[in-house]
This record gives structure tokens, C-alpha cells and sequence, in this order.
């Protein structure tokens, strides 16, 4: 027998640490080769740590939440044969079984476990996201046991759902009593004079990226934000039209692709709001190509994948390349090409958008556009009151360099397609 020591993976672009924020195994545990061990996250992206053999978890390094070093001691396996340690070193080092607590209720700890009973290990790999895999971990449920629904085998957390269902017991091992405690702390009746205890909610893994990111962006830019209503009625009612007669052919059209045009024919008159400012070295740059953020909303959190070379692009492309960045968020399989480099966003809470918002502008860039929710309003048209359906524009610039008037210019362009969607098919 050897000991095999698996290392933080190099994820790349001069990155020197990540941070931890998911364990999919415990010590004691059998592992396959190419079975996924951990989650590390480094900006936006999340990557899966598969382990490069088979073997026994001795020790893992780390607890959720853990900022880790590139390089540094991950998961220690013993393994059939010589391993990758030398015996020198295995005499010298005393590997503690520790594991790291993945409770989302209280603090993040580390707590010393015997090791679990060996359910055996499937060659198949199940196919989930960090958030499904985090939640079965918790409830000492094994993947590959549960059938997953979603597209290619992927598990769902409806399917832990279902399995649960399907394999009720009583479960004393650590995870599962975690996981019963927690259900008692969200579903136990209250009596009318008790005080519910208080939740201490460890902020990490993508929440912690889109924190900092957040407060980045406040800190550094001083944001002015400028609402202007639109009536989208005419254009409500081409897209009907268009996913009429070309909806099965070319796919169906929603508001965002033809939000996108408009944007994109709108930064032809004011390329200052295609932009990044680099405030550090005090160089604004104006893009050429346009590559269009899009706010989207996923378990993990709000991500921003790139709708990239939308100038280039008809409304078709835009809706479906659109969809494709955004299922690939959703799912936790963008890449970090595909997080990144965005250079004026668009964000919408769609059905939920309200009547106003003040968007968060996507450190470095300088303008988002927000989407406000479509309603029927009674207006005036050539003194005639008639019911339109009208949508606000809720949009931020940074002020250091963007003028007010230009930013209600740009604004106004934007509102000029829309009202009159004809001329979003006019180069």
C-alpha cells in the first residue's frame, strides 16, 4: 500500500489560489478513478476536482469556504501499490482524518469522523451540478444510486427528492444527521412563545465572488441611473408575428434578443457606452466589438455569461446563442472564457421586474441596461386615451466617464428601436 497525494489543481492565467466550496467525499471513502473529489471556484467559475486513481480518502485539506493555495495538499488517498509519496515523507508526515462540514446553518468547521461504511463505487460518474452534489453529500445520499431526468442523465434535485421518497431510512452517520437537524430547524412548529433560534449562513463559493464583486463596483464607481418608459406594443406584436411564421423553422424570439439588437445598433452612435474603465492605470477603452453581458439568475446566483460578437449577429443568432449562455450558467457548465469579457450588460428580472430598478454596473464596464417588467397602461395618443403596453428602461452609467446627457441620449436611442422595431432590420 501507498500513499497518493492529490494537489490543488493550476487552473490557469496566473491564478495562485482558489477557493474551496464543496466536498463530495469524506475519509474512509473508496473512490474510483476520475470520480470527482471536490469544488473549487476562482472568479465565476466552479471546477470539479476528479481524482487521477483509485484508493481510500485518508485526509482532505481544507474546510468550505477555505481560500487554498495552487499547489497545496488537496486529498490524500491510499492506493494500491507505491503511490506518489516517498516513504520518507509518509514517516514524516501523520495524516489526520478530518473532514469539513458542509452545514450551511452554522459556521464551517472541521470535526474528526470514523470512517463510514464502504458502499461500493460505480464506474459511471453521475452527471449533477456543485448545488446537487453539495445537497446529496449533506443527505448521504450516493449519486450513482439516484436516476437522474435531466438532459443526458444529469440529477436534478427533484430526483433526490424522489429517491428519497423511494429509500426512506434512519440514518445515524454524521451527514445525514446534519441534514435531519437542519429539516427540524425549518419544519418544526413553533409554540407561540418560543423565539426562533438565530441562522448563522456562511457567505461562500459564488455568493462570496458576487459580494465582493458588488461591493467592488459601489465602492469604485459612482453609479447615476436614468429610467425612461417605452412602448413596446408594436414590437410585441412583430415578435408575435415573427414567431408566428418563422418560430418552428428559426426558433422562437423573445424581448431580449431584440433588446440586444437594439443595443447594439444604439453603441454605433455612442460608443463611449461600449467601454471598460481601467480606473488603476486611468485608460478608458472603447471596444470595437460588441460582447453583451447577460444578467442571469441560477441556484448558485447571479452570473453574467457573454452573448459575445452580438454586433455580428441577427435576432435569431442573438436568441439563440442567448439561450445557449444561459443554460450553461444555469447548469454550471460555462466556462470561464464564457464569463468573461463582457463589455456592456444587460439585466432583467423578467416577469418580477418591477416598475423601477437601479442596476449594479458590471465592474469595468461603464453602462447596464435594465429590463423592467411589460404592462398594460391606459396613455394618450393623439389625444385619444388607449391601452398600451409599456416597459421602463432602468439603466446606470459611471459617472467619471459618462455624461448625463449622453447617457439620456443613448437611452433615447434604444426607446427610438423599440418604438418603431422596423428599424432594427435597417443596418
Amino acid at each position: 500500500m501507498g500513499i497518493y497525494i492529490i494537489k490543488t489543481p493550476d487552473i490557469g492565467e496566473g491564478i495562485a489560489e482558489v477557493e474551496l466550496v464543496a466536498w463530495h467525499v469524506l475519509p474512509g471513502d473508496t473512490v474510483a478513478m476520475d470520480q470527482v473529489l471536490a469544488d473549487v471556484m476562482t472568479d465565476k467559475a466552479t471546477v470539479e476536482v476528479p481524482s487521477p486513481v483509485s484508493g481510500t480518502v485518508v485526509s482532505m485539506g481544507g474546510t468550505i469556504g477555505q481560500t487554498i493555495a495552487v499547489g497545496s495538499e488537496l486529498v490524500r488517498l491510499e492506493v494500491q501499490g507505491a503511490g506518489n509519496l516517498k516513504i520518507r515523507e509518509v514517516d514524516q508526515a501523520v495524516p489526520s482524518i478530518v473532514v469539513a462540514s458542509a452545514t450551511t446553518i452554522g459556521d464551517p468547521s472541521s470535526v474528526a469522523v470514523p470512517p463510514l461504511r464502504d458502499t461500493g463505487v460505480v464506474d459511471a460518474r453521475p452527471i449533477a451540478s456543485p448545488a446537487v452534489r453539495r445537497r446529496a453529500w449533506e443527505l448521504d445520499i450516493e449519486l450513482q444510486q439516484v436516476m437522474g431526468t435531466g438532459t443526458g442523465g444529469r440529477i436534478m434535485h427533484a430526483d433526490l427528492d424522489n429517491y428519497m421518497a423511494e429509500h426512506p431510512r434512519d440514518s445515524c452517520d454524521l451527514r445525514s444527521a446534519q441534514a435531519s437537524d437542519r429539516a427540524v430547524l425549518a419544519h418544526a412548529p413553533m409554540a407561540s412563545h418560543q423565539t426562533p433560534a438565530d441562522l448563522r449562513i456562511p457567505v461562500i463559493g459564488l455568493r462570496r465572488k458576487i459580494a465582493i464583486k458588488m461591493q467592488d463596483s459601489k465602492r469604485r464607481i459612482p453609479h447615476f441611473t436614468y429610467v425612461e418608459e417605452v412602448d413596446v406594443t408594436e414590437l410585441e406584436i412583430l415578435r408575435e408575428r415573427l414567431n408566428s411564421q418563422w418560430g418552428e423553422s428559426r426558433g422562437r424570439l423573445t424581448l431580449l434578443p431584440l433588446l440586444a439588437r437594439a443595443v447594439v445598433l444604439a453603441v454605433r452612435q455612442f460608443p463611449q457606452m461600449n467601454a471598460r474603465f481601467d480606473d488603476d492605470s486611468g485608460v478608458v477603452t472603447r471596444h470595437g466589438a460588441v460582447h453583451l453581458g447577460i444578467a442571469t439568475q441560477t441556484d448558485n446566483g447571479l452570473m453574467v455569461p457573454v452573448l459575445r460578437d452580438a454586433h455580428t449577429l441577427d435576432m435569431w443568432e442573438n436568441a439563440l446563442e442567448v439561450s445557449r449562455v444561459s443554460q450553461a450558467a444555469r447548469s454550471g457548465r460555462a466556462t470561464r472564457e464564457e464569463l468573461s469579457g463582457s463589455t456592456i450588460t444587460i439585466t432583467s428580472l423578467g416577469p418580477l421586474g418591477g416598475i423601477v430598478t437601479t442596476p449594479v454596473i458590471n465592474h469595468p464596464e461603464v453602462a447596464i441596461i435594465g429590463v423592467n417588467r411589460i404592462v398594460e397602461r391606459a396613455v394618450v395618443m393623439r389625444g385619444a386615451i388607449v391601452v398600451r403596453k409599456m416597459m421602463n428602461l432602468s439603466s446606470s452609467f459611471d459617472h467619471r466617464v459618462v455624461d448625463g446627457l449622453d447617457a439620456a441620449k443613448f437611452v433615447q436611442a434604444i426607446r427610438g428601436y423599440l418604438e418603431v422595431p422596423g428599424t432594427l432590420f435597417i443596418e
